[in-house]
């Protein structure tokens, strides 16, 4: 069935923010943090291994900086902010619901996994990818809802239209990711991923989805450079 794999993706992160949100309030601040550094140390580690990957260092360069351009004339992050207090505002008194809910849906939604995964779920295939990554988002959020508030659950919404679109458009992605774009795009995913960690660590927000379309420049830079 398709979209199988983005359906159990959406239902384990619903699951787990439930799960965090009923014992959240059992837990202690100390150990809350230390959950939360925990998770932000998971992520970094998974971020730096992707991003050392890169055999194309000017092609994430320019993605980054041409995608970031992008991502600031189009208010990527201004707009998920204001989604964000606009559930604030609807559940006032349920927790930090904004921060919670741009920091997950960014968490879940950059990363090689939620790419390669929605292909092969399009494909056809067992999507065996999303069901990993589904197993690590359970548990992330978890920790992130003890930490962050129920806003990590409306994190499904933003999930499930971009892993649908790619699952959709997996035919003609099929002939666009090459190996060479591939490790590229895992790169340039891999260093949002870094950054997202830095922010679960307390060490510096930075505009995560702004930075958003550097994944997918990525491929058009790697094909116009005939690096593909």
């Amino acid at each position: 069935m398709i979209l199988q794999g983005t359906l159990v993706n959406i239902v384990a992160v619903a699951a787990g923010a439930l799960l965090g949100r009923a014992i959240g309030h059992r837990l202690s601040a100390p150990l809350r943090q230390t959950m939360m550094t925990g998770l932000g140390l998971a992520v970094l580690l998974i971020g730096l291994q992707l991003s050392l990957q890169s055999q194309q260092a000017m092609v994430v360069i320019a993605s980054l900086i041409l995608g970031g351009l992008i991502g600031e004339l189009c208010g990527i992050e201004a707009r998920l902010e204001a989604f964000g207090q606009s559930l604030q505002r609807r559940y006032a008194g349920a927790g930090p619901i904004a921060e919670g809910f741009v920091t997950a849906s960014l968490l879940y939604c950059v990363g090689a996994m939620a790419i390669m995964g929605s292909i092969q779920d399009g494909l056809g295939e067992t999507p065996t990818i999303l069901y990993a990554k589904s197993a690590l988002d359970g548990v992330a959020a978890i920790a992130l809802t003890t930490t962050l508030g129920i806003g990590v659950l409306f994190s499904v919404g933003p999930l499930l239209l971009y892993q649908g679109a790619l699952t959709l458009l997996a035919g003609l992605a099929q002939t666009l990711l090459t190996a060479p774009v591939i490790t590229e795009m895992n790169a340039v995913g891999g260093l949002l991923i870094v950054a997202i960690a830095c922010d679960l660590l307390g060490i510096k927000r930075f505009p995560v989805g702004n930075l958003l379309p550097s994944i997918f420049l990525a491929v058009a830079l790697m094909w116009g450079c005939g690096l593909a």
